[in-house]
């Protein structure tokens, strides 16, 4: 992990290049995650994460559903579906079959291991547990997981280590 030195030197040169990038842009301008309510935190390898979700999901894409339930969840890793019409719309779904759709997205996640869902009040989808990506991809490329390219589980284990993430090892 970086010491405060050394993220205090990154800060700098940043903010030195987007000054002289965009001299015109002022603070208000941009979102900041500190400065602004309804954020949350997602590993920087993501966007390669929700790709390989999808290469597994047999073009049922499931990131989008995933994205959602981990914007949703508030560091405890547990989402309470009470609104399932909105949470399927606001993960791109539209139509009468909008929650229908988000509810088989749900089943491929829990399928392939990322979610695991228990039943309650809303039905047999009333809770959602999101479990740490890196583990289930790690077992996921173990069992040779169809779908899972090795290519883009060595591009997610390279990215983890240059980010000093744990997960994968």
């Amino acid at each position: 992990m970086a010491t405060k030195e050394q993220r205090d030197e990154i800060i700098k040169k940043q903010l030195a290049l987007r000054k002289h990038l965009w001299p015109h842009i002022k603070e208000t301008d941009l979102w900041h995650r500190k400065k602004s309510d309804g954020y949350t935190t997602i590993p920087k390898t993501m966007p390669l994460i929700m790709q390989m979700m999808d290469d597994m999901s047999k073009n049922k894409p499931v990131s989008s559903t995933y994205l959602e339930l981990w914007c949703r969840t508030w560091d405890l890793s547990i989402v309470t579906l009470t609104k399932q019409e909105e949470i399927a719309f606001h993960a791109g779904f539209k139509g009468q079959r909008k929650t229908s759709t988000w509810k088989d997205r749900l089943k491929i996640l829990h399928d392939l291991g990322f979610i695991d869902i228990q039943s309650g009040p809303n039905g047999p989808m009333s809770y959602v547990l999101i479990l740490n990506p890196y583990h289930i991809l790690k077992k996921l490329n173990e069992i040779k997981q169809p779908g899972l390219s090795k290519e883009a589980y060595n591009a997610l284990f390279a990215r983890a280590l240059e980010l000093k993430a744990k997960d994968l090892e």
